[in-house]
């Protein structure tokens, strides 16, 4: 399983429910795809979200994104960590 990061734009606003239902649709459907988001982050004032996942390709993130509404803008793997 590889570790991405993904990035949405244009979430002026976004409130911590919004942020919490978006992620709960994902968790929803991950398995589908056997994805797993692990956490969100928001700013509301530049509309930006970053989300965690595993998965077996960006692909298959963007594909969760994209059935619940919210496609990702970039997706970048993130091979090391410390």
């Amino acid at each position: 399983m590889a570790t991405y990061m993904d990035v949405h734009r244009g979430m002026v606003g976004i409130t911590e429910d919004q942020l919490l239902e978006a992620h709960r649709a994902d968790l929803a459907i991950e398995k589908e795809e056997g994805v797993h988001f692990q956490k969100a982050w928001a700013d509301p004032s530049s509309g930006t979200v970053y989300c965690l996942s595993t998965g077996p390709s960006a692909d298959a993130v963007q594909r969760i994104h994209q059935r619940t509404g919210h496609a990702a803008d970039e997706i970048h793997e993130v091979p090391l960590t410390v």
